[in-house]
């Protein structure tokens, strides 16, 4: 796949090879899915609502479907790049919109996997308290995402974890040194204080996290 100068997804490149670049960019990506979908499960309940921020093509939706189904659980699927939306393959309802102007209905569960980093700071904020104002009590917020970087030695140990991740997976060298710089200015890791105080950290590998928000 050929590597934007600045990096998007409303590229049929970038969205053709999506899958594939995924997986050598960020070796953990499945295990975290699954983590996602064993996680939410606790909190869908029947007849319940998901919503899917940032569906990409599909993974969060075919990873939760079975749970979705027999619940009768509804998925509402999120996208914002019209070249994703064209090859989802997920369940429940896609929507090609931005995030920042969506009206979310009440639900019980949100999942926002890699997406709020995407967005930039002031505007993510707004979508974060959006969100929590239309949770319903007993629902969840589930959120991964690059985090802003650790301080003294430990932040190069953790990004030489994360570069030694994507080689073993087998990404070439000079892709992966093309997508960090196609990322200035378009992917900004989240700080830790943009989430609530509360917030359980649930997965880490190297800057990346996942966190769950219990709505009370």
């Amino acid at each position: 796949m050929k590597i934007p100068t600045n990096w998007t997804f409303q590229n049929k490149d970038v969205a053709d090879g999506f899958e594939n670049h995924v997986r050598e960019q960020l070796p953990w990506y499945d295990l975290a899915t699954f983590t996602v979908a064993q996680i939410a499960r606790h909190y869908i309940p029947e007849n319940g609502t998901v919503l899917d921020l940032g569906a990409s093509t599909g993974n969060i939706g075919r990873a939760i479907e079975q749970t979705l189904h027999d619940r009768s659980a509804d998925l509402i699927a999120i996208e914002r790049s019209k070249e994703m939306c064209d090859l989802y393959q997920g369940a429940g309802t896609l929507h090609c919109a931005n995030l920042q102007s969506f009206d979310f209905p009440k639900f019980n569960v949100a999942i926002g996997f890699l997406t709020l980093m995407f967005l930039p700071v002031d505007e993510r904020k707004l979508v974060l308290e959006q969100l929590l104002s239309k949770a319903k009590s007993g629902g969840a917020i589930i959120l991964f995402d690059r985090m802003e970087a650790a301080t003294g030695y430990a932040a190069t140990a953790l990004w030489r974890l994360t570069l030694s991740g994507k080689v073993k997976a087998g990404a070439p060298a000079q892709e992966i040194i093309e997508k960090e710089l196609s990322l200035a200015g378009v992917q900004r890791p989240i700080a830790r204080h943009e989430y609530p105080a509360d917030a359980i950290e649930i997965f880490r590998f190297g800057d990346f996290a996942g966190w769950l928000i219990e709505v009370k």
